[in-house]
């Protein structure tokens, strides 16, 4: 077992050897606010829902994964490149911060029983495709059950500053560690990137129903940006100690 990082230490690269590279590019992070509690309900223990100006934050995510490989091996086509959609909030231990995911729906059944076994991630099956047409992109997915799944369109717009410190856009997007829960015990796991580069976001249309399917009462996204992608290392999971 490990001890949580020191929040000044995540957004520098550990010192240990990544498990994974990763590319994530065009993602869009779509958000709304709710009630602590609401979301305070749905995590496991040890875990406490991180808010922003006394809110709960519920967010999602499509993009595309590119170059998913394991350190040493290369990226193989038909396995390292596919379209994701996570539905997520934020929370901390201890005041360190990090992600909690409800979901995450990926266009490949490989790396989703990869990602479930290894990292006890809650993937699902799913067929899904990014329709990319200049500054207007459209992300679709539908689930194996063919009845849960999204389909999302935006316009790109001007590029913003880098999100700071204290803003809402670095609260949501910066974040470098996730927190799952395995046979009754906390583990973490730790990314690193270079800071997200972000622009305007206009949703032109939102179908979805994956944040029901998680539990969660849906509500009008209002917050959207876009970023051009990150490139990752990602790293093994870790207990967390008491």
């Amino acid at each position: 077992m490990v001890s949580l990082p020191n929040y000044e230490t995540l957004r520098t690269a550990p010192p240990d050897r990544p498990a994974m590279f990763q590319r994530w590019r065009s993602l869009l992070f779509l958000h709304f606010r709710c009630d602590p509690a609401e979301i305070q309900a749905l995590l496991p223990p040890g875990l406490e829902v991180d808010t922003f100006d006394g809110s709960a934050w519920v967010g999602l995510v499509p993009f595309l994964m590119e170059g998913v490989r394991p350190v040493g091996m290369p990226a193989l086509p038909w396995l390292s490149a596919f379209p994701e959609t996570n539905v997520r909030t934020y929370v901390h231990r201890n005041g360190v911060p990090g992600v909690w995911f409800f979901s995450l729906d990926a266009a490949n059944p490989m790396a989703c029983a990869f990602a479930r076994k290894f990292f006890s991630l809650p993937y699902f099956d799913a067929r899904m495709g990014v329709a990319d047409d200049g500054d207007r992109i459209t992300y679709e997915g539908i689930r194996n059950d063919l009845k849960t799944g999204s389909t999302i369109t935006c316009e790109v717009g001007m590029k913003l500053p880098e999100s700071t410190p204290g803003s809402l856009e670095y609260f949501l997007v910066e974040r470098y560690l996730l927190f799952v829960f395995r046979l009754g015990r906390l583990y973490q796991g730790r990314v690193f990137h270079e800071p997200y580069s972000l622009r305007v976001a206009s949703v032109a249309g939102v179908e979805e129903n994956l944040i029901k399917a998680a539990g969660i009462v849906p509500r009008d996204f209002e917050h959207a940006v876009f970023s051009p992608g990150v490139d990752v290392r990602v790293y093994r999971l870790t207990e967390v100690a008491d």
